[in-house]
């Protein structure tokens, strides 16, 4: 059975909403004000790892089975690891209280007075996680909630900004801050701070739910409705990220705005005051509530899953969905209360490390017939290869996060090639690659030996 037009539709909306949250809001604006009139190539690079990278990691997955029968071909303990690594990043530790966080300083802390800011946090998040708790329950009924309203309704505000800059205009800025040089380079970077690549990895399992739910049965056929949805949320993503670009282009014209202390948020709270007046930060702050809520929704339930999955007993006890849907909601909690600042600071390292093993190895799912399935040692080596400077330089950046230094090692990732454009991993990958080849080829010629 086929899913409609509708149904398709439908889903599309739902992967939409579970991937567009407030990093997908702020960061395309904040490269828009950056890059000025050198958008289109900062653009295309904010895209390609934003928007591309997300979507060939849904369809890989998909078409390989699974995340996890994916990331066996490295070993199955590498499957474990790296799952666990992501499901927390994408979930507990970094983007689900980051959601509670981030509409909070757009929605409420704007007119709450400073010495009330704590109280006012620990009452807001505890009733975001309420509501995101209740729709989370039954994660096979999540394009009703999701694909049905609060994805269209998503839409239809983004495009009311869009519209109200078509009719502001306005000249664009020169390039400034990181986007002074390099701008695709620079946007490619900056898409890895939507997170977007490691939750795609899981998000198939919430969207074939939904999918089955629709009573396809045939495993092949709700893989082929899965990559639909994907590619459908892919082009939903160019269209927004461009208008969204646009906007910070025209904000940026606007207002100034300084690349070491503003943020995407100053840049859409400066186009609102300009163009809406007082009601400009209530407006903005009901966008980020719908897209965090969205996003909170989608996550607690891939995470909830995933747990599930793996782990139904824990000590001799059996663990059901529910409960763990309650431990991810309570834990998100109490990280969400330490502030949006502390949880960026952390974040930024371990996605440093994350990223670019989730990179190869979608790249690697998506030439297996030519590569991996010829030369299957080609996996072990090239994340093995990718993984040291990768966790290399994750250590190093937390280390001065926590205010100290590691000389020793900053010197020794210097000498990697590109690594002052935080892509020294790109030369091991290759390395890697031939390593693979060729290991293969002596393993083979050993065991065809008479």
């Amino acid at each position: 059975m086929h899913l409609t037009a509708r149904q398709r539709l439908v889903m599309t909306f739902t992967f939409f909403s579970m991937f567009f949250g407030a990093g997908n809001l702020i960061f395309p604006p904040f490269v828009g004000a950056q890059a000025g009139f050198a958008i289109m190539p900062a653009g295309v690079g904010f895209i390609v790892s934003a928007v591309g990278l997300p979507i060939l990691g849904v369809i890989a997955v998909t078409f390989a089975g699974g995340f996890d029968a994916l990331a066996s071909r490295v070993s199955p303990g590498f499957s474990l690891f790296l799952g666990l690594a992501i499901i927390l990043t994408i979930g507990p530790c970094f983007a689900i209280p980051r959601t509670a966080t981030t509409s909070f300083e757009m929605m409420v802390a704007p007119f709450t007075a400073d010495g009330a800011i704590p109280v006012a946090r620990l009452v807001y998040s505890a009733v975001f996680f309420a509501l995101a708790f209740l729709f989370a329950q039954h994660p096979e009924r999540l394009s009703k909630v999701l694909g049905r309203f609060m994805g269209p309704l998503l839409l239809a505000l983004i495009a009311v900004l869009f519209v109200a800059c078509l009719v502001h205009g306005g000249e664009a800025p020169r390039p400034s801050g990181d986007y002074a040089t390099n701008q695709m380079a620079r946007g490619f970077l900056d898409g890895y701070q939507t997170m977007d690549l490691l939750a795609a990895l899981y998000f198939g399992i919430v969207i074939s739910a939904n999918i089955r739910a629709q009573s396809v049965d045939d495993e092949n056929e709700v893989r082929r409705e899965t990559a639909f949805a994907g590619l459908g949320t892919g082009v939903l993503l160019v269209i927004i990220y461009g208008a969204l670009s646009y906007v910070g282009v025209v904000s940026g014209g606007i207002t100034a705005i300084d690349s070491t202390k503003d943020t995407g948020a100053t840049v859409l709270t400066n186009l609102t005051s300009s163009v809406f007046g007082a009601a400009g930060t209530a407006f903005l702050g009901v966008v980020f509530v719908i897209a965090c809520l969205n996003v909170c929704t989608g996550l607690i339930c891939t995470c909830a899953t995933y747990f599930h999955t793996r782990f139904r007993t824990v000590a001799g006890h059996g663990v059901s969905y529910r409960a763990w849907q309650v431990v991810f909601t309570v834990f998100s909690f109490v990280v969400s209360n330490a502030g949006l600042s502390a949880i960026i600071k952390v974040s930024v390292p371990v996605l440093s490390a994350l990223y670019p093993l989730a990179i190869v190895l979608v790249l690697l799912a998506l030439t297996h017939r030519i590569v991996g399935a010829r030369f299957p040692r080609v996996y072990q080596w090239t994340i093995l290869l990718v993984a040291i400077p990768s966790v290399a330089t994750c250590v190093a950046s937390l280390a001065v996060v926590f205010g100290s230094s590691l000389p020793w090692l900053d010197a020794a990732l210097a000498l990697l090639p590109l690594q002052e454009q935080q892509l020294g991993w790109l030369v091991p990958a290759a390395v890697g690659m031939i390593a693979g080849v060729v290991d293969s080829l002596v393993r083979r010629k050993t065991v065809d030996r008479p």
